[in-house]
């Protein structure tokens, strides 16, 4: 089994008919996610590439039994986007939108709470079940079907991670990119216990960078409730303190966040620490060997 998608997500796309929206819709389409709906409020009615459009997420999960959906919608409508995915009844939202404010996020959070709905992102890149479904703007091309999963906070170092993997012919079960802001849906934790639940996942990577104590909860998590290998990897051995780098969430303040003080919490539990993607890649390789 994959984690949270797989052949049976329906996708439907909030902001299909926008530039973004349609462009890698239609390739997360080609590459055999079952991209089901489109919704675009004022356009429900019409279509794009044969996908149907509706003008509310709640007549394309009734007309077409969506079951996921991603958000490609600027940054000022975002958070109602995922909040009427949710009253929708969506069970997985995908928000790849950046820059929404934090207040929005926290609203959202709020909101979430209780709900049986599962949130992934804001600025994020989505996730991928490779050969199954890919929800976002993982570039497919450089994934393959295989037993690692994995979890960033980092876009780019998700697909070149994956990239490193892939040409050592390690396939990946699912790749998770749970997005940089401060404020988001499922992190590190929530990630790395369904790839501990699930039986075609056998290790599990986890990408960090500066800031924040995610890795370190993370690091407690591992040490306490993981039977399956982790590797890591923690972007910012070099930033410089006060500078955010990257991300909202990527800032060091005093001596809290930094890159050495999470490696070391992984360290602590077991967990090795890449200190580039090359290397990551072949710790995978030995722990699986």
């Amino acid at each position: 089994m994959a984690v949270l998608i797989d052949q049976s997500t329906r996708l439907v796309v909030q902001g299909l008919t926008g530039e973004q929206g349609r462009f890698h819709s239609l390739r997360n389409r080609a590459s055999g996610t079952n991209v089901v709906a489109g919704m675009t409020p004022g356009k429900g009615g019409t279509d794009v590439e044969g996908i149907p459009v509706f003008d509310t997420v709640l007549e394309a999960v009734s007309e077409t039994g969506a079951n996921a959906s991603v958000i490609y919608v600027p940054a000022r409508f975002a958070a109602d986007s995922i909040l009427e995915a949710i009253d929708a009844g969506v069970a997985l939202v995908v928000a790849i939108t950046e820059g929404i404010p934090v207040a929005d996020m926290g609203r959202v959070a709020s909101y979430l709470s209780g709900k049986d709905s599962v949130l992934i992102g804001p600025n994020c890149p989505g996730l991928i079940s490779p050969g199954r479904s890919n929800v976002g703007i993982i570039p497919h091309e450089i994934a393959m079907p295989g037993r690692v999963g994995l979890v960033s906070r980092s876009g780019t170092l998700t697909y070149q991670i994956m990239n490193e993997l892939t040409l050592r012919g390690i396939g990946q079960s699912t790749c998770i990119g749970m997005g940089g802001d401060p404020v988001h849906g499922i992190g590190f934790i929530e990630a790395l216990e369904r790839f501990e639940a699930d039986p075609e996942t056998d290790l599990a990577i986890a990408i960090g960078e500066i800031g924040g104590d995610d890795e370190e909860k993370a690091a407690a998590f591992i040490g306490e409730h993981m039977i399956k290998p982790v590797v890591a990897y923690v972007a910012g051995f070099t930033a410089p303190p006060g500078k955010r780098m990257g991300h909202a969430g990527a800032i060091i303040t005093g001596s809290s966040g930094t890159a050495q003080a999470k490696a070391e919490a992984f360290e602590a539990v077991g967990v090795k620490v890449g200190r580039t993607p090359t290397e990551v890649a072949e710790l995978v390789e030995a722990a699986l060997a």
